[in-house]
């Protein structure tokens, strides 16, 4: 199974908002360049206001959230689940099998900070992560899934057992990796479905928990 954080809020400051005092005061108290740090809307909400998909952006705690919980499912420590974050800005990062990342958010984000920068991050010669510039439908066609099932409030309803038999023969599922909003039109056309767990709005952490362990019933159990 293939899982796809898509249009993630993963990204470095960007160049417009490096000027700004919130901004440079964050990046002074880390010891750090305005440009080598995270954007973060704890930290940085006065230089994001109306910045384009606002909503899309600075909160890297999301996505942390997410890793935390699909890279401790017996489905990836096994092997089974191969996990590709896609970022608001366009980049792809690659998660290497069976590693396991800081559980502290301060140490993900120095993490991340230095593989935006690097663009790869190894340890005892082994890859861990890797950075590429590349669109959501690149990334497809690397992965070649049998099917590309994505997760939104505006998908049609399904159960969990159903969506879990659908995701069988090597598919991919698409989560939205923001906190607000829904996929733009050019993620929501490369899948093949899309479908909607709960009537309520779920955070992403929360779907990635359920459909995995759904997921996981099927295999093996």
């Amino acid at each position: 199974l293939s899982l796809i954080f898509a249009e993630s809020s993963l990204e470095l400051v960007p160049r417009e908002l490096q000027a700004h005092r919130s901004v440079v005061s964050h990046a002074r108290r880390l010891g750090k360049r305005p440009g080598e740090i995270l954007l973060d809307v704890s930290w940085h909400y006065a230089a994001m206001r109306g910045i384009k998909d606002e909503m899309k952006r600075g909160r890297p705690d999301l996505i942390h959230m997410c890793l935390q919980n699909a890279c401790s499912t017996p489905l990836y420590l096994r092997g089974g689940l191969a996990i590709y974050i896609h970022t608001i800005s366009g980049r792809v990062i690659t998660i290497g099998s069976g590693i396991r990342l800081p559980k502290s958010y301060h140490r993900f984000a120095g993490l991340m900070e230095r593989l935006f920068l690097d663009g790869s991050i190894e340890h005892e010669g082994r890859r861990m992560l890797d950075l590429d510039t590349m669109g959501l439908a690149e990334v497809i066609e690397e992965i070649r899934p049998g099917a590309i099932l994505g997760l939104s409030t505006l998908g049609d309803r399904i159960q969990l057992p159903r969506l879990a038999s659908e995701l069988a023969g090597g598919s991919c599922v698409v989560i939205g990796g923001f906190q607000r909003g829904h996929f733009a039109p050019h993620v929501s056309s490369v899948m093949d479905a899309t479908y909607r767990i709960g009537d309520d709005p779920l955070e992403a952490h929360v779907v990635t928990s359920r459909v995995l362990y759904e997921y996981e019933k099927t295999v093996f159990m």
